[in-house]
């Protein structure tokens, strides 16, 4: 509990990093499961074959392939904003990552200038409870901030990952639709 205490007010801003993390996270692990991107019956059965009845993304694109007024591209550009939708929130990772070692760097600057601060004139000794606060809010900022940004990065990297491999698997399968609808 010292650790949060002797962060002082950057404890908030590390706080709000911390939560905007923390919800993206469980919100894209939620959002990228298998069964809502690319149900298995899309994967087991001949593209043309299935129609779009179900709420996932290749759902969503099979019910826009069965307008006969879409072409190729608009195929494509639809299975763009679709990919581009599973990456919605990552960005704000991105931020967090930057974000927080930063803030914790400012409680690192904020905290040695109360220790440099508290130099008596006089004796050249300093205030012993001013250094401490100094160090503590040293420390303890760059730790939180560290902490903070250390596993965001980690998730982020495998949730960029997870996106990248999904796109792929929709891009084959978009590809495939689109040759069966020509053929047909």
């Amino acid at each position: 509990m010292d650790l949060i205490e002797n962060a002082g007010i950057f404890i908030y801003p590390l706080a709000l990093c911390s939560f905007i993390a923390v919800f993206i996270m469980i919100d894209r692990f939620i959002a990228l499961r298998a069964g809502k991107v690319i149900p298995e019956k899309y994967l087991s059965a001949e593209p043309g074959s299935v129609s779009g009845t179900n709420d996932s993304v290749l759902g969503r694109i099979a019910r826009f392939c069965e307008s006969p007024m879409v072409d190729r591209d608009g195929v494509q550009a639809y299975a763009r904003l679709e990919v581009s939708r599973l990456e919605r929130g990552l960005f704000l990772l991105e931020v967090v990552i930057g974000a927080a070692p930063l803030l914790g760097l400012l409680g690192t600057v904020t905290g040695l200038t109360q220790v440099f601060s508290g130099f008596s004139t006089s004796t050249g000794l300093p205030d012993t409870s001013a250094f401490i606060q100094g160090i503590a809010l040293a420390l303890n900022t760059t730790i939180i901030g560290l902490a903070i940004a250390i596993p965001t990065l980690g998730v982020h990297a495998y949730l960029m990952r997870r996106v990248e491999a999904l796109a792929a698997q929709i891009s084959v399968w978009v590809e495939a639709l689109l040759a069966q609808r020509e053929a047909e």
